[in-house]
């Protein structure tokens, strides 16, 4: 005698079918996150075959040792390499969970390192692209450089539209490029935040108040970034830093960064740097003391922890 079979409540099968679709979509969609992940981080990883005397032996991340990167941001132009207008040192302390960030100004007169002469430190991105400026920078800061990212100031409005633009606490009420930008918090899109980025000469601060909205973009975008909504628009953020972004960090590095060091960027500390305006041979240079880089200098080895290994 044949047994009839139970037939499962239509409900069910609709609820099995339904969690499949999804199932499906999430793999799909992890799929694509992860192609547009591998692409841009092929585009965005440019190694360099250097060495520094600065250091006696390679980072580990993994035992989280302290760690400095150089951003530089470049101005690219059609048939040269462009300028570093913008390079800021950051050292990262795991021990300490604190990030020391130096703007270095762009007229900054000191030797270039391979060229044998005295010029402005931005001209060594010019003269021989990250390489050449991470040794200069290290010369100039006696640490080692043991990282370098450039981004594409030109195209970082590609990167800000991508994640919907940011908000920053404005706190000098100015016009340019025909944008009126008040103080108080204001948000701004791609062309805004480029505009925003690069007033200086009517700052009263000059470089020093560029650089300080430089990095109100750059801690803009990181948030953005970092929140659930701009998920949704991976594709167009991969895109966007793959077009402007160069590191020599590999991808197992950033993933080391991430588990090791995340708690030492919520508490990051502003360094500055003085010196003194000083034309020679009609071009202006800004002169940096031999006791205020010795100032700066003693900041940045004792948050890498270099001064415990010279005792």
């Amino acid at each position: 005698m044949a047994v009839n079979k139970k037939r499962k409540p239509k409900w069910l099968r609709i609820t099995a079918i339904i969690a499949s679709v999804l199932f499906l979509g999430l793999c799909i969609y992890g799929f694509m996150f992860y192609r547009s992940l591998s692409s841009a981080l092929e585009d965005i990883h440019d190694p360099l075959d250097r060495k520094t005397d600065k250091r006696t032996e390679e980072v580990s991340l993994k035992k989280q040792v302290p760690f400095s990167i150089l951003m530089l941001g470049v101005d690219e132009r059609a048939g040269d390499k462009g300028r570093s207008d913008t390079m800021i040192v950051l050292t990262v302390n795991p021990n300490q969970n604190s990030v020391k960030m130096l703007s270095i100004p762009r007229d900054t007169r000191t030797e270039i390192i391979g060229r044998g002469k005295e010029d402005k430190i931005n001209h060594a991105y010019a003269f021989g692209g990250p390489e050449m400026s991470m040794d200069t920078v290290e010369n100039f800061l006696d640490i080692p450089i043991d990282y370098y990212m450039t981004i594409n100031m030109e195209g970082f409005q590609e990167i800000v539209d991508a994640v919907g633009g940011v908000t920053v606490n404005n706190n000098l009420d100015f016009s340019y490029g025909g944008v009126d930008f008040p103080i108080g918090e204001i948000s701004l899109d791609g062309q805004d935040a480029l505009l925003y980025s690069q007033m200086r000469k009517e700052d009263p601060n000059g470089d020093f108040g560029r650089q300080q909205r430089q990095r109100l973009i750059i801690q803009g975008v990181i948030r953005k970034g970092a929140s659930l909504n701009s998920i949704t628009n991976y594709g167009s953020i991969f895109e966007a830093l793959g077009n402007n972004v160069k590191t020599n960090i590999t991808f197992s590095e950033m993933v080391d960064i991430q588990q090791n060091y995340k708690n030492a960027s919520k508490n990051i500390e502003h360094v500055t740097i003085s010196g003194t305006g000083t034309m020679i041979n009609k071009i202006y240079y800004l002169v940096v003391s031999d006791e205020e880089k010795q100032r700066v200098q003693e900041i940045m080895k004792t948050h890498l922890e270099l001064n415990k290994k010279a005792e």
